[in-house]
């Protein structure tokens, strides 16, 4: 059992408040998931010749201002380095693959958790309002933001382990439920020189729809190849550079409701965590139904 939350603000005045409004959708998942938490926003993107990477360093010791300069010289001279805590946004004028091969073969303590122009991800273990309050969740801003509480139940209880999940650039998923067939959807992928970091099932997921994609599929079109390849109980929530997108396997056995208005699409595993949005009363209220592709575009 988990917890899935994401708002999408399509009100441009709200865009600062981005963070604000989701801390409590979060919060109210905390019973889904007291292990660990996590967020990907998506910010005003990067210039067309820039990408930014989302660092992880746990519990190692990293002195950042040393590495940003180490990175303007060896890599980018105009790389620039912003911390949270034991995160970091790291901006560079090259391709994200250059700069993840370079941090991989320089600092390979360090976790490259996104890659992108737009997406900034964190994520942690320990319960929800804990994370929230150490990467400061409550001062983000941006367009829409897909985040998830965690209660382990296939793999063990790590910050690699948490969710979102990401692969590709712009591209993360969030999930409750389970896959029966993550090995299968493993073994067809890495032959096709796909990573996995991790042995969640969620990780499958995350990079059988990203091939797709690179692949030549939009979203809906990976997701509906998927109705076909990936076995399970599933609610995916996912976030692109311009989209959230929801789906539910056929049984449609694990929970979510989304709320829409004027001003916002908000959709959590309960209605509780919508319950504080402003306007939530006057919302258009629907459950998704099983295999409906549902995508909203900021």
């Amino acid at each position: 059992m988990c917890g899935i939350v994401g708002l999408l603000v399509k009100n441009p005045e709200l865009r600062s408040r981005l963070g604000e409004l989701a801390l409590p959708m979060l919060i109210g998942m905390t019973e889904r998931g007291p292990d660990s938490a996590g967020l990907a926003v998506f910010t005003a993107p990067e210039p067309e010749s820039r990408r930014k990477l989302c660092l992880y360093s746990g519990t190692e010791s990293v002195d950042w201002n040393e590495l940003e300069r180490e990175i303007q010289t060896s890599l980018d001279g105009s790389a620039e380095l912003r911390l949270c805590e034991n995160h970091a946004v790291l901006s560079v004028g090259c391709s994200s693959e250059t700069a993840r091969d370079w941090i991989r073969a320089r600092h390979p303590s360090l976790k490259v958790l996104s890659a992108g122009r737009a997406m900034q991800v964190y994520k942690e273990t320990g319960r929800p309002g804990a994370v929230a309050a150490r990467y400061h969740f409550s001062e983000m801003q941006g367009t829409h933001v897909v985040a998830h509480t965690r209660m382990a139940t296939e793999s063990a209880v790590t910050p690699e382990r948490a969710h979102p999940f990401t692969a590709g650039e712009d591209w993360c998923l969030v999930h409750n439920g389970s896959l029966s067939n993550p090995n299968a959807i493993r073994r067809k992928l890495e032959p096709r020189g796909i990573r996995f970091e991790t042995d969640n099932d969620t990780e499958a997921a995350c990079r059988y729809y990203e091939w797709r994609m690179r692949e030549g599929d939009d979203l809906a079109g990976a997701i509906r190849t998927g109705f076909k390849e990936l076995d399970g109980f599933y609610t995916f929530l996912m976030g692109t550079g311009t989209e959230m997108a929801l789906v539910r396997d056929a049984f449609a056995c694990k929970p979510a409701i989304v709320a829409e208005t004027d001003d916002y699409v908000a959709i959590s595993s309960e209605y509780r965590s919508l319950a504080a949005l402003p306007g939530v009363r006057s919302a258009r209220l629907f459950e998704p139904v099983p295999e409906e592709i549902y995508v909203w575009r900021v």
